[in-house]
C-alpha cells in the first residue's frame, strides 16, 4: 500500500478545513469591513466619487463571494498534507489576508486615502505571490484566487482614482457652522 490516507479520509479532511477556513475568512473580512468602513458616513459621502465607482451594493455582494472563494482556496491548501510548498503558501495567504483586512480601516476609519493606496499596492503584490504559491500546491486553489486578485487590482485603480479626485484626502474646510437645538 502506497497511500497514507484513503479518498474518504482526504475528503473528510478537506471538509473539516473548509468548515474552519471559509467561515473564518468571511467573519474576519466582515469584521474588518464593519470596524473600518462607514460608507454612509459624512466623510465618505463628501468625497468626489470617480466615474468607475460601482453602485455601493456591489461591494457587499462581491466581497462575500470573494471571501468564500479564497476561504475555500485556503482550505484546499491546508488539506494538502505533505504537499511541497504547503507551509509557505499558507504563510503567504496569511500575509496577503492581513493586508486585505488592514485596507478598510486605513481608508474608511483613518480617512487616509494615500496610505490606503500603499496598503493595497502591497496587497496586490502579496496576493499575486500567494496565488502563485497556492497554485503550486493545488491548481484549483490558485484558480479560486484569481477573481480575488482581479477585484483587488480593480480596487487599487479605484483607490488611485479616489486619490486623484480628492487630492486633499477628503478633508473639508472648516465652515464654522454650528448646529444648535432648542429644548
Amino acid at each position: 500500500m502506497n497511500r497514507l490516507a484513503s479518498q474518504s479520509q482526504l475528503r473528510a479532511s478537506l471538509l473539516r478545513w473548509s468548515l474552519v477556513c471559509v467561515p473564518a475568512v468571511m467573519l474576519l473580512g466582515f469584521l474588518s469591513g464593519m470596524l473600518g468602513s462607514d460608507p454612509s458616513g459624512p466623510w465618505f459621502q463628501s468625497l468626489t466619487k470617480p466615474d468607475i465607482f460601482p453602485p455601493p451594493a456591489t461591494f457587499g455582494i462581491v466581497w462575500s463571494i470573494l471571501f468564500a472563494l479564497i476561504g475555500f482556496a485556503l482550505a484546499l491548501v491546508c488539506a494538502a498534507w505533505g504537499a511541497r510548498g504547503r507551509g509557505i503558501a499558507i504563510a503567504a495567504f496569511i500575509v496577503q489576508f492581513a493586508l486585505a483586512l488592514a485596507w478598510s480601516p486605513t481608508f474608511f476609519a483613518a480617512h487616509r486615502i494615500e496610505t490606503a493606496l500603499y496598503v493595497i499596492f502591497f496587497l496586490d503584490v502579496a496576493a499575486i505571490i500567494a496565488t502563485v504559491l497556492m497554485w503550486r500546491v493545488r491548481k484549483l486553489a490558485g484558480v479560486l484566487m484569481l477573481p480575488y486578485v482581479a477585484w483587488i487590482l480593480f480596487a487599487t485603480v479605484l483607490n488611485y482614482a479616489f486619490l486623484q479626485a480628492n487630492p486633499d484626502g477628503g478633508a473639508a474646510e472648516p465652515t464654522g457652522a454650528v448646529q444648535t437645538f432648542e429644548l
